[in-house]
């Protein structure tokens, strides 16, 4: 039967009945072939075949854009349908638009699209009518390849991952429109965004009143005043509005629902979602993953029906504040709140494309307490994902349509950002939010010190009655957590406060009556109809708590005068408490003295500290320089952000401080530094953090022996809690500030501008495989990809860096090598056995011997005689194998394997990072540390070859050995295995040697490999701490200020994380130089003690890096 298509070629398709009835025919034949969704190919001359609507879309569209005029065979439609696979029959994305991605990210965008798929109205796809243009357009008349819409987002995408300026990018596209004018490309970069805008999901304008008293949204969208202090909406000139209506302040809101149906839009990203479910860890005491912490776990057992569906959304939210004019001169903060996806993958949920922005909260004041204001329309959502849910195509099940709903987690925050979100006051006696009313603390001059851990202690410790901690005996019990009845039940009694800062009503300051405790407001998270079962609400921020106590303690071991907690009035608070009065201030004449404290180095040491930071060598990507940070004449640390911190905390400190200060001091030191090593490992094991838990309340006393209790600032107390919210919410990476704190340099408009277009063209490049993008960018140390082999050896390859030159190995080096090759082929091990056995029948006086010096010609004839008879398990790579290599050999100056760099010993001394370093595994458990001295590639026949790393080893025996503390030191000088210096390039794992700055010749080594808190362990030493003299045995005083009657009542401020802007993960080595005071002293002088060697032997420390 034929079918007639010749209304399809109508052109006055309005007031045309054969076209309408045409068409209705049509209509009825593909009925029957759509999905199960009711979608099918569209036809129309804007879709060509490429998206599937439902048919009253199609209806719409082909009446519109009219009928394609290449498709003749209608064949998924219901013509012909068994010639769907015929090479005569036009396919989508034929002709012009061969390989174009951009069809495939329409169709996605559009198919998810509820208005479009709901209408279907003329008007319903507008907003898409420029970019189907754009998408129909050749780049230039011949170019099949590349439409112009695909020319232009991959474009855009070089100029985001690049970091092109707008300027350079319009002087590029003038470039191409120069050198080829016919392409069809937009004139400037304002036309390139004003298209990808149009991809994106964009964002509302929600105008606020100038004292963030309310939102002008919903029900008072339309008021000119604000509702609560009735302040105009717009900006005044002498009593009088502008000429155009200008709102002070704009709130930028991005809606959550789009940005979450969009991760279902594509198969990408659809099947990820579900990784939470399938991807948990089997061990329940093994947590990788927030689905295996206990609140997760909670929370489903509390809302089965919300855990049925693997696809619901569990939420984190981060918000922080930060200056966006990178200049620290001028006052403002702007605060983006941030979402992130847990049901991601551990390695996903946290990187910068998954994480979406939410709100955009204008400056240039920080919100404050007024922060629940600003969250008013992410509740709202939020309340509405929770109950209703929103209807979404899942594209990793078929396009079928389900509920999707959401839920918010926790949020993730300094701790300042914590009290605005929360409503409990982080100052204060009461200041920990989770000890609440039970918070330790007393007040010292100046200040609350958060000092009395002693309660912790089991009832029976001797220490609760020693005298010496605060001169009184321990007699409070330990606090628990606090239940969410009891919180709920204090939240009663919270006075409901005015929101805003307008003088006469929010800005006038109210004093919190007994009964509200620390509570400032009842948090608008309440809202949410789960929030108040939730068992960890809101994070503590390891990140800023790691910081704030490293500048803590160095800034007092160090004695900087700017941080040291070892204050005047520190000193005044031990002479009030009646304790350690060796450190007490006395009157020498006119001259108020201060003793020398154990707890501070010398000025020797001190210089010793910062010539082992300065000298230090991290491996590539580690960390960032830290030699910048030092003061050029070696007596201060300046200018750490967040990132060094953790880097010194963990991997120098404990070094540094274990000679430099008493074994008391330095063990305790060491103590709380492993705790943060085992808190921030990738994998965390809830057995490791319950005994944490102990230990830590062990080492807070011993730090509240050590140092005067000015030192305790909230941040020391917050520790204490850390291993209990590890237990809670999971590994740590996923719950600290770092992924969030990505500070942008572009007012509020421009930022969100910046950040749809950003969107868009991420979600387009998941689609791009022939340039680079963020999905497909290979990592810094990205080793590529190797041939797959039978044979173990011959997959030990790497991806060689810097210049090949051939090198000629002496013959005995290459038998041990060649003979190291083989002994380490586990596919051979039944011909190694065979000649051992040989031997052993031939009466052999030295058979190891023997062995080693004629297996490989043994095999070589084996193999070759079972070649000639055609042997079936003779393979061309075990004939390869057994043929020996070539005498020339490949060297490289550096390589990468299995993601490491390695670079040689003699390369290594040039460079500011220390690649050299390797370790093995041995036989019996033991391991074997050493220096790469050569990276060789032996090749063989059939182009396969072998990566052999030649080391230099130490001697590992108990003499040159010492492992305390978690710190392994070696004696780098003796070497030993000179006759077995060869491993495979696949067997090394990376350390770096950090020189022990106590003792010449010694070194501490770290591991890079070790990411599970069980490697760490942690041992607290009880000892006999309640008798130590903290007087420094030099006998040191140091004259405070002349006469002794003016003596300075300075107070130390409290630590820096009210302020703290880090935004880096880890730098490179041309980070950004730190600069230096002006009032900084010069010294010249070589103050360098010399200190008596023993021996030659030069010892250095070992340790694990993340």
């Amino acid at each position: 039967m034929t079918i007639d298509k010749s209304w399809t070629q109508i052109r006055k398709r309005s007031n045309s009945v054969v076209f309408w009835q045409g068409l209705q025919s049509f209509l009825q034949m593909a009925k029957p072939h759509v999905n199960d969704c009711g979608f099918i190919r569209c036809p129309c001359n804007r879709c060509i075949n490429n998206a599937q609507h439902q048919l009253e879309v199609l209806e719409t569209h082909i009446h519109r854009f009219g009928f394609m005029s290449d498709y003749n065979e209608w064949i998924y439609h219901g013509e012909n349908v068994n010639a769907a696979s015929s090479s005569n029959v036009p396919q989508p994305n034929s002709g012009v638009h061969d390989r174009d991605e951009m069809f495939e990210v329409l169709e996605d965008i559009i198919s998810n699209d509820a208005e479009v798929d709901q209408l279907g109205s003329q008007s319903s796809n507008v907003q898409y009518d420029d970019l189907f243009t754009a998408l129909n357009s050749e780049l230039y008349r011949g170019v099949s390849s590349f439409s112009s819409l695909n020319f232009l987002v991959k474009l855009m995408h070089l100029k985001v991952m690049n970091k092109w300026t707008n300027k350079s990018f319009d002087e590029l596209l003038k470039l191409l429109k120069l050198a080829f004018p016919k392409m069809d490309l937009v004139e400037s970069h304002y036309e390139a965004k004003k298209l990808m805008t149009k991809m994106g999901l964009g964002y509302q304008s929600i105008h606020v009143c100038k004292n963030d008293c309310a939102l002008f949204w919903n029900e008072n969208s339309m008021s000119e005043t604000c509702s609560v202090c009735s302040e105009s909406r717009w900006k005044m000139q002498e009593g009088r509005r502008t000429g155009k209506n200008v709102p002070h302040k704009v709130l930028r809101y991005f809606p959550l629902a789009p940005r979450l149906k969009r991760l279902f839009a594509t198969s990408k990203t659809a099947k990820l979602m579900r990784w939470h479910q399938a991807g948990k860890s089997t061990d329940e005491n093994v947590m990788r993953h927030p689905v295996d912490g206990r609140a997760w776990k909670d929370f489903d057992r509390k809302h089965p029906e919300f855990a049925d569906d693997v696809r619901n959304v569990r939420l984190g939210l981060a918000a922080d504040g930060f200056n966006p004019f990178n200049n620290m001169s001028i006052s403002y903060s702007m605060w983006p709140v941030v979402l992130t996806t847990y049901n991601l993958p551990p390695w996903l949920c946290m990187k910068l494309e998954y994480l979406m922005l939410s709100i955009l909260i204008p400056g240039p004041q920080s919100p404050g307490k007024d922060m629940d204001v600003f969250l008013r329309p992410l509740i709202e959502e939020l309340k509405e994902l929770w109950e209703n849910g929103i209807d979404t195509r899942d594209a990793g099940n078929d396009r079928k349509v389900f509920k999707m709903r959401a839920a918010l987690l926790w949020t993730v925050n300094d701790f300042p950002a914590r009290s605005s979100l929360s409503g409990w006051s982080g100052q204060g006696y009461k200041a920990c939010p989770t000890c609440n009313e039970d918070t330790p603390s007393m007040r010292v001059i100046g200040k609350t010190a958060y000092f009395g851990h002693r309660r912790f202690l089991p009832s029976t410790h001797r220490w609760r009655s020693n005298l010496d901690f605060d001169g009184r005996t321990e007699r409070k019990r330990p606090t628990c957590r606090f239940s969410s009845v009891d919180i709920m039940d204090q939240l009663r009694r919270v006075k409901t406060s005015i929101p805003g800062k307008h003088p006469n009503y929010g800005g006038v300051k109210r004093k919190r009556g007994d009964d509200e405790l620390n509570w400032r407001k009842k948090s608008i998270f309440y809202e949410l109809p789960y929030w108040a079962e939730i068992e960890l609400k809101h994070n503590l921020d390891v990140m800023h708590i790691e910081k704030n106590i490293c500048d803590s303690l160095l800034g007092t071991l160090m004695g900087d005068p700017h941080k040291s907690k070892d204050t005047d009035n520190a000193r005044r608070d031990l002479q009030h408490l009646g304790i350690r009065s060796e450190l007490h201030l006395y009157e020498d004449g006119n001259k108020l003295m201060k003793p020398a404290a154990e707890y501070t180095f010398s000025e020797a040491n001190r210089r010793k500290f910062c010539r082992l930071v300065r000298s230090v060598k991290f491996p590539d990507g580690f960390a960032g320089n830290l030699s910048k940070n030092v003061a050029h004449n070696d007596s201060r640390i300046v200018g750490l952000k967040s990132h060094d911190c953790h880097v010194i905390m963990q991997r120098l400190l404990p070094v540094g401080c274990r000679s430099l200060v008493n074994k008391t001091i330095s063990s305790t030191i060491i103590e709380l530094c492993t705790f943060f090593n085992q808190l921030c490992a990738w994998t965390v094991n809830v057995i490791d953090m319950v005994k944490a838990q102990d230990q830590l309340v062990i080492i807070l006393c011993k730090l509240e022996r050590i140092f005067p209790p000015a030192f305790f600032d909230i941040m020391i107390h917050l520790v204490l809690h850390l291993p209990e919210e590890a237990i809670l919410g999971g590994p740590v990476y996923m719950r600290w500030m770092y992924p969030f704190e990505r500070n942008a340099a572009k007012p509020e408009g421009s930022i969100s501008e910046g950040y749809v277009v950003d969107e868009a063209l991420t979600f387009c490049s998941r689609y791009f495989d022939d340039i680079e993008t963020r999905f497909n960018r290979p990592d810094r140390n990205d080793d590529g990809i190797h041939r797959t082999s039978r044979l173990f050896v011959f997959e030990s390859q790497c991806k060689p860096m810097g210049k090949q030159s051939q090198v000629y190995v002496e013959k005995n080096v290459r038998d041990r090598a060649e003979f190291y090759i083989l002994n380490n082929s586990p596919e051979i091990e039944t011909y190694l056995n065979q000649h051992k056995q040989e031997l052993q029948l031939r009466g052999c006086l030295n058979p190891d011997e023997a062995h080693r010096n004629e297996f490989a010609d043994w095999f070589f004839e084996k193999i070759y005689a079972m070649n000639r008879v055609h042997a079936p398990e003779v393979t061309h790579e075990l004939l390869s194998l057994a043929s020996k290599s070539n005498i020339f050999v490949s060297s490289y100056p550096a390589c990468i394997v299995n993601g490491v760099r390695f670079v040689t010993h003699a390369h290594d001394v040039r460079l500011k990072t220390q690649n050299s370093g390797v370790s093995v595994p041995g036989t019996e458990n033991e391991i074997f540390y050493g220096q790469l001295q050569q990276i060789l590639e032996f090749s063989y026949l059939n182009d396969f070859s072998v990566v052999l790393f030649k080391c230099k080893w130490f001697r590992c025996d108990s003499r040159r050995m010492v492992t305390e503390n978690n710190i392994t030191s070696i004696n780098i000088t003796s070497e030993s295995y000179k006759d077995d210096q060869f491993i495979l390039a696949s067997q090394a794992q990376q350390v770096f040697y950090v020189e022990d700055p106590s003792q010449d010749g010694m070194s501490d080594i770290d591991l890079l490999q070790d990411n599970s808190s069980s490697n760490f362990t942690l041992f607290v030493d009880l000892g006999n701490l309640p008798q130590i003299n903290l007087q420094r045995n030099d006998g040191d005083v140091i004259p405070i200020v002349q006469p002794f009657t003016t003596v300075s009542q300075h107070v130390n401020k409290t630590a820096s994380f009210l302020n703290d802007d880090d935004e880096d993960d880890v730098s490179e080595e041309d980070d950004e130089t730190v600069e230096e005071s002006a009032d900084e002293e010069t010294d010249e002088g070589n103050d360098d003690v010399d200190t008596e060697e023993d021996d030659d032997d030069r010892s250095y420390h070992t340790s694990d890096s993340d």
